[in-house]
C-alpha cells in the first residue's frame, strides 16, 4: 500500500506543477480553460499534500524514520504541573 500512496503522491505533484504552469500561462480571453487548470492543481495539490503526510506517519509508525519531536502537554506546563 505505501508504494501505491507513494506513486499517487509523485503524480499528484506532477498534475499540479503542470496544470499550476497551465492556469497561470492561460489566455485570459479564456477563463474557462484558466479555471479548469486551476481546479486540477488544486486537487493535485491537495492529493500531493495528503499522500506526503500520510508516508510521513507510515514510515514513523513501522520505524523507517525516526518519529518526530512533540512535546507533551504536561511538559509546557512551569513549577511541576501547577496552572
Amino acid at each position: 500500500m505505501a508504494k501505491l500512496i507513494a506513486v499517487l503522491n509523485v503524480v499528484a505533484w506532477s498534475g499540479f506543477w503542470a496544470f499550476g504552469y497551465l492556469a497561470f500561462t492561460a489566455d485570459p480571453s479564456a477563463p474557462g480553460t484558466m479555471v479548469t487548470a486551476a481546479v486540477l492543481a488544486f486537487v493535485g495539490a491537495a492529493l500531493g499534500i495528503w499522500a506526503y503526510f500520510w508516508l510521513i506517519r507510515h514510515s514513523e509508525a513501522t520505524g523507517y524514520a525516526r518519529p518526530s519531536n512533540r512535546v507533551l502537554p504536561e511538559h509546557l506546563r512551569e513549577n511541576g504541573g501547577d496552572a
